[in-house]
């Protein structure tokens, strides 16, 4: 289980496969094992490298004040630890927060990005999600939360409910006021008026029933030639909810930049 200090802040992270480096950073309330499916598919190409953002896994889970630039610096620790120079990036709602300002801020270092269910405004839902994990409480919260981001009927599944409930049992390892912070972080981070400026290769993909499905469509139309993707039938963690069509979004735009592997 590597781990890096790079920023003060102690991440883990996994690494698995070998070639170019494919650099995965989730979404709030989830940890890496949201890219379960594409951590088991792009390792046949890339070396993944998969981040528990602080705040989750077994990452710290700092409750002090820090900002969205500071969860950036993490995972730059993490490619720097591993000797990265360039890399793909791919990131989930926060996750694709942390994606688009290592992008705008090192084009140099990252080929392609791919961003999922995020914006480039700050975060929506903020007061109620700090609400839920500082007041409610994890325990009642953290699987409303979960069951929030994905398609009505993705919890009622067999399969659905056994995912979501993997992390949701994961609960007593959080901390609801770390929680809060990544919330105040990205709500507090605006890339907006950057967004004509990046000029790193961007796939925005959004599920249909996504709440960030117009934020989406509003960041992918500010990118000079970025191409957003809708998913069918799948909500904001739909990397998840379906992999199959979610990776053939993936290839398709990484083989148009010449980064997918033929074998």
């Amino acid at each position: 289980m590597p781990y890096t200090i790079a920023t003060g802040i102690r991440i883990h992270y996994e690494i698995c496969g070998e070639g170019f480096p494919f650099v995965l950073v989730h979404a709030n309330p989830f940890d890496h094992d949201l890219w379960t499916y594409q951590i088991a598919h792009f390792s046949t190409y890339f070396k993944i490298i998969a981040v528990d953002i602080r705040g989750y896994g077994r990452s710290d889970k700092p409750t002090h004040e820090f900002s969205l630039r500071d969860m950036a610096e993490d995972v730059l620790g993490v490619c720097r630890h591993e000797e990265v120079k360039q890399a793909i990036v791919g990131g989930v709602s926060v996750g694709s927060g942390i994606a688009l300002l290592l992008g705008l801020d090192h084009p140099e270092m990252f080929k392609a990005l791919i961003l999922v269910g995020g914006s480039s405004g700050g975060g929506a839902h903020t007061e109620e999600r700090i609400h839920g994990y500082t007041e409610i409480g994890v325990e009642k919260y953290h699987i409303r939360h979960l069951e929030e981001l994905v398609s009505p009927e993705f919890p009622r599944t067999k399969l659905g409910r056994y995912l979501l409930q993997i992390f949701a049992e994961r609960g007593p390892w959080l901390s609801g006021e770390s929680i809060a912070q990544i919330f105040r972080a990205r709500a507090g981070t605006d890339m907006k008026t950057r967004l004509s400026s990046l000029k790193v290769p961007t796939l925005v993909i959004n599920g249909e029933l996504d709440s960030s499905l117009e934020a989406g469509r509003r960041t992918a139309s500010g990118i000079p030639g970025a191409i957003h993707r809708v998913l069918p039938g799948t909500g904001h963690a739909c990397c998840i909810e379906d992999p199959a069509g979610f990776d053939a979004f993936v290839v398709e735009f990484l083989s148009a930049q010449g980064l997918m592997p033929s074998t």
